[in-house]
């Protein structure tokens, strides 16, 4: 498969530069992967879409502020992202511009009357080692220096529009059994639930379960080799709790669908599982890159958004729509090299541009199934 057949026009006017609001008002196109048909409604009606033996999993990670904007001694600006913490106090972090920027230097982040160094200790390629030298837990001190790093094709204010940047059932503590666990970026599918939605999807009896897997950069990067085969994927770190991998293996095993909100949870549930088809508990690290060829065991239908041309993500989806259990029709595609799944997933794109949608983290969303 080629970089080019994840390409497509897109005008920049549908690049969502605000949420839908109230959340359940996006838009919605359901595309069926067995026909290739495709509807039109809203994420307030999804609820009337699902089955009652549906089983919903989410991805429950919360966006740290991880964007701190800083200066050097010398008073240059410097902004720093925070990818992983690594220990107390110590992160990996990408900067910027970080080509002066040398080991054993210091940034200084916040006001002056909170003003905390971070030390660079180390430097493998484009990111960084820095250490907060402070008293407490520099984690502490985020609320106070940093920033919600919103995409980077989002011009709005990050602080301005914090809570549309978070899903309303993030967790409340970061931490799991001790580890500090959060992301970089929102897992955006799940943006569209506002607790009204919620309620309604469980006052149908639908149950819903949560791993967690923590967003990295990464999800942003474009593919930049010609050949799928040669791209190196960024790894993400996960965490499934037993009782969840169990109740999604018990829900399948009795016939019901695993409908996944988002490619984060796809991506989680799919790198979880074991040679018997079933999803292990536990923790773990994935860099699964799942595009047209791709088998998928853990999930039956798929909630996401609109995403980027020339993504791993929009190569997912075409894998799962190319995946399909039952097909009323065959092809080959547009011509010999592009996938079934590649084919109707272009064409629901031009739909959906034809229709105004509106893409990316804040734009509207497809049901898939």
């Amino acid at each position: 498969m080629l970089l080019a057949d994840l390409d497509f026009d897109l005008p920049p006017s549908l690049i969502a530069q605000a949420p839908a609001n109230p959340r359940e008002s996006a838009r919605l196109l359901r595309l069926s992967r067995a026909t290739g048909a495709t509807s039109h409604t809203t994420i307030r009606e999804f609820p009337e879409l699902l089955r009652p033996t549906d089983l919903l999993v989410f991805n429950d990670t919360r966006v740290l502020r991880a964007r701190l904007l800083g200066h050097k001694p010398s008073g240059g600006r410097v902004e720093a992202l925070l990818l992983e913490e690594l220990g107390r106090n110590r992160w990996r972090a990408l900067l910027k511009p970080s080509a002066r920027l040398q080991v054993g230097a210091s940034i200084f982040f916040g006001e002056e009357q909170g003003r905390v160094e971070a030390r660079l200790l180390e430097r493998d390629g484009a990111q960084w080692t820095i250490a907060f030298q402070c008293e407490g837990d520099a984690r502490d001190l985020l609320p106070q220096i940093g920033h919600v790093p919103l995409p980077p094709y989002i011009q709005a204010s990050a602080d301005d529009n914090e809570e549309d940047y978070q899903t309303t059932y993030a967790r409340t503590d970061p931490h799991i059994e001790g580890r500090a666990f959060d992301s970089a970026a929102a897992p955006t599918a799940g943006l569209h639930f506002s607790p009204a939605l919620l309620q309604q999807i469980e006052a149908r009896g639908i149950e819903r379960v949560f791993v967690t897997l923590a967003v990295g950069t990464g999800t942003f990067a474009p593919i930049k080799v010609e050949n799928l085969n040669d791209h190196p994927m960024h790894a993400e770190r996960f965490h499934i709790a037993p009782e969840v991998a169990a109740k999604i293996n018990a829900h399948r095993a009795s016939g019901g669908r695993v409908v996944a909100v988002g490619t984060t949870t796809v991506r989680t549930l799919e790198s979880a599982v074991n040679e018997q088809g079933e999803v292990r508990g536990g923790w773990g690290e994935t860099r699964l890159f799942l595009r047209p060829g791709a088998h998928f065991h853990a999930i039956d239908a798929l909630l996401t958004n609109f995403h980027l041309p020339r993504s791993t993500l929009l190569a997912l989806v075409a894998a799962f729509v190319e995946d399909a259990p039952e097909r009323t029709q065959d092809s080959n595609g547009e011509n010999g090299s592009i996938s079934r799944g590649l084919t109707l997933v272009r064409a629901a794109y031009r739909e959906a541009i034809s229709n105004r949608y509106r893409f990316f983290s804040w734009g509207d969303a497809m049901f898939i199934e």
